[in-house]
């Protein structure tokens, strides 16, 4: 139904007016009928001469007027003489600009593009076009055609132009061939396209449902989508139950594929407890690497600290109060061990016991690398310290060269510190751990500081709590609240959710809330409290200072729900405010947006001058302005301004509510925690206290009383299958095993 009302349009590209080649999105002129059309949408590879059939809707556009939006194109080779000279003068083939091309048309007429596509030796009766040449010619001639007919091919199968660009990026002019053999290459690495258009693929060719390559593909898919749920590994019955239920496939036919992925090593498995849990090799890799190096460190005899009891008195007397038993203990194991875990909740002095380290590692001349895995944790361990602070990735500087991600440090470049804290320990993953100790001298200690009570990452693995489960790494948990901390009931309800006692209701002074309501209800007393009653009870920037943390998208208190009618409240639609329209949002001056995946190129500009690349999933900022013309925005995050495009705008979402997910690693002034309808897989503790201790100066719950007491009575955090605390238990001293 969709496709019938679908205009059309065709004719000849006349121009190119943009394009992007990583994602196919161009902007061109089409000339057909006596009418000049500018045509945009993500179409692949387009050269002006070629003839064109796009499909899509006409949009009235506030600066250009009537714009034709593709969302189909069909090309051809150019056949008349003068689409063919377009073409060879567009210089889109190496060697050929304006007079080349007229002295080829004078050679070949309108054939020319037969002789290059089959006969590139005449090419040398043109002067200046060597054998060489000729050659060069002919493949990117053939590169560019065969890539039209690539995405006219996956165009029946749904795959957009885009990802079939892609496709012929990995396997290059043989990428019919391949596919045609084996339509589940798709969904592997790095592509992994769905799997149902592999499947679609292999329906055209008539393969059997139980073929190896399906069964061996859903075998590794299965895998992939659990790391994408924060696993590294499933139990072997596991997976082959998960996989038979994707794929409606007996699990016997799945055990023998397994067994052929693990003879060919696609994939690896380890026994753990009697149980084999398969891998996928890369993220065995990591966390069999960070097992050796905190293993290391933990052999490695201890350093030796002159006068430390003194230098600690000398701390306390300098900043007029002394360290409790357990600051004290925490120090005295990160100028000693070579490697330390500190962990504790919020009030408990982990910042006062990190700034401690911190003077006594500098006083002894050590350098000391701050970071933390978010743009935002970076931000504020910095305030905290009073030192530079950032992030892992820009720690080890990202290297995006060739579309793949990689890093400057690494094992051949390492990082020129003697210790790393690490803050907000968490949040890191073992790839991202993986890199992070892979650039690091084999002398250099690590300190790593997290509240393991924390949601886990977002990608997979489980580091700090399976790191303190091993026992290997010595380990400091601060359990002590301080008395500054005592008097918020912030601090002291995060404690009670953890021990599981009953929340404090909050008096007229305090800085917790529980407001009870429900449904609509409960959306309308949110929306009041960030529009108007803590702006004038508190005096609190609605947008920069109130932050909306949803354990869900859905319903009328998830973020879905919730950012449409804060939008309209908070920054309505004016005349003369300029907007822009990205698939289903809408992006105004002003709007609170986060950058929700990992962009390695956007270029950004620091007020003050200084530049760099890279804008990463969490980040939040300001809509600063929007350019209709070009359909791009500036955003402002926090003294960075970064300039996104019309095919980069995917990448943001509106945030006036964010999940709490998303939270990890920020603090908000003012929080409100809607919990009216959690879904039951939603229903759990750390999800909650994580939710509560993003807040800084207030937090306001406000939902369903037993919606609250559900999430508090649920201990069991998202299990998450790793074997990093088995690799790590298997370097524990033969004493230390035997005394477990």
């Amino acid at each position: 139904m969709a496709e019938q009302q679908l205009e059309q349009i065709e004719g000849t590209v006349e121009d190119i007016i943009y394009e992007n080649t990583d994602n196919g999105y161009m902007v061109f002129e089409v000339s057909g009928g006596g009418v000049v059309t500018v045509v945009c949408g993500i179409v692949g590879e387009l050269h002006a001469g070629e003839s064109v059939v796009c499909r899509g809707r006409y949009e009235n556009h506030a600066t250009y007027g009537r714009q034709f939006h593709a969302q189909e194109c069909e090309t051809d080779m150019p056949k008349d003489l003068e689409a063919v000279y377009a073409f060879l003068a567009s210089r889109s083939l190496p060697y050929i600009g304006a007079k080349t091309a007229d002295k080829i048309i004078d050679l070949f007429g309108a054939q020319a593009l037969e002789v290059i596509a089959n006969d590139p030796a005449r090419l040398t009766q043109v002067p200046g076009i060597s054998a060489d040449k000729a050659d060069r010619i002919q493949q990117e001639f053939k590169r560019m055609f065969g890539m039209r007919e690539l995405i006219a091919y996956l165009a029946q199968f749904e795959i957009s132009p885009r990802r079939a660009m892609e496709v012929f990026r990995v396997f290059g002019p043989g990428a019919m061939n391949a596919i045609s053999s084996n339509p589940y290459l798709l969904c592997g690495e790095p592509l992994q396209l769905d799997f149902r258009h592999a499947d679609s693929i292999a329906q055209y060719y008539h393969m059997e449902g139980d073929c190896a390559q399906r069964l061996e593909a859903a075998l590794l898919r299965t895998l992939r989508h659990n790391a994408g749920n924060g696993h590294t590994c499933l139990p072997r019955a596991q997976l082959l139950d998960t996989a038979s239920n994707f794929i409606h496939q007996p699990p016997e036919k799945l055990a023998a594929a397994l067994d052929r992925c693990l003879e060919t090593e696609e994939l690896c498995v380890r026994m753990f407890d009697g149980t084999p849990y398969v891998y996928l090799p890369d993220l065995l890799a990591a966390e069999q690497d960070i097992a050796d190096r905190l293993a290391l460190l933990t052999r490695r005899g201890k350093n030796p600290v002159c006068d430390l009891d003194r230098n600690i008195q000398v701390l306390e007397l300098t900043q007029g109060f002394a360290y409790a038993p357990l600051q004290k203990e925490a120090i005295r194991k990160a100028m000693t061990e070579n490697c330390l875990v500190l962990t504790g909740g919020p009030g408990t002095g982990k910042t006062t016991t990190v700034n401690a380290i911190l003077q006594l590692l500098e006083h002894q001349a050590e350098r000391v690398a701050l970071c933390a895995p978010t743009g935002r944790a970076a931000k504020r361990l910095s305030e905290l310290t009073g030192r530079k602070a950032s992030t892992i990735h820009r720690l080890l500087e990202v290297d995006y060269t060739g579309g793949v991600v990689s890093f400057i440090h690494n094992d051949k470049n390492l990082l020129k510190c003697d210790v790393v804290i690490l803050d907000e320990m968490s949040m890191v993953d073992v790839k991202l751990f993986q890199a992070l100790i892979t650039a690091l001298r084999y002398s250099c200690r690590i300190i790593m500081v997290g509240d393991a009570d924390q949601l886990p990452s977002v990608g997979p693995g489980n580091i700090l709590g399976e790191v303190i489960r091993s026992k290997l790494v010595p380990t400091v948990c601060l359990n002590e609240i301080f008395r500054q901390a005592k008097r918020s009931l912030i601090v002291e309800n995060a404690h009670h959710i953890i021990s599981g006692e009953p929340l404090q209701k909050g008096g007229k002074t305090d800085d917790f809330f529980f407001l009870e309501s429900d449904g609509d209800a409960a959306q309308r007393l949110v929306c009041d409290l960030v529009t108007t009653r803590l702006p004038r009870s508190y005096g609190f920037d609605p947008i920069r200072d109130i932050q909306v943390l949803c354990p869900t998208k859905l319903g009328p208190t998830g973020t879905q729900a919730l950012n449409v009618e804060l939008q309209n409240l908070l920054n309505p639609e004016q005349t003369g405010k300029p907007q822009l329209q990205s698939a289903a949002r809408v992006f105004r001056v002003g709007d609170k947006v986060m950058q929700v995946r990992n962009n390695y190129e956007i270029i950004w500009n620091r007020i003050g001058g200084e530049q760099g690349v890279g804008a990463y999933n969490g980040d939040i900022g300001i809509v600063e302005s929007i350019n209709t013309r070009d359909r791009s925005m500036v955003v402002r995050m926090d003294d960075k301004r970064l300039v996104y495009p019309a095919e980069n705008l995917g990448e943001l979402e509106i945030a006036y509510a964010i999940t709490v997910h998303k939270s990890q690693g920020s603090e908000f002034p003012a929080v409100i925690l809607p919990v009216a309808q959690v879904p039951p897989r939603l229903c759990y503790r750390n999800l909650f206290y994580t939710g509560v201790t993003r807040a800084r100066k207030l937090c306001i719950v406000a939902g369903r009383r037993d919606v609250v007491n559900r999430m508090m009575g649920n201990i069991r955090q998202n299990l998450r299958y790793s074997g990093l605390a088995y690799l790590l238990q298997a370097e524990l001293p033969p004493e230390q095993t035997e005394a477990e």
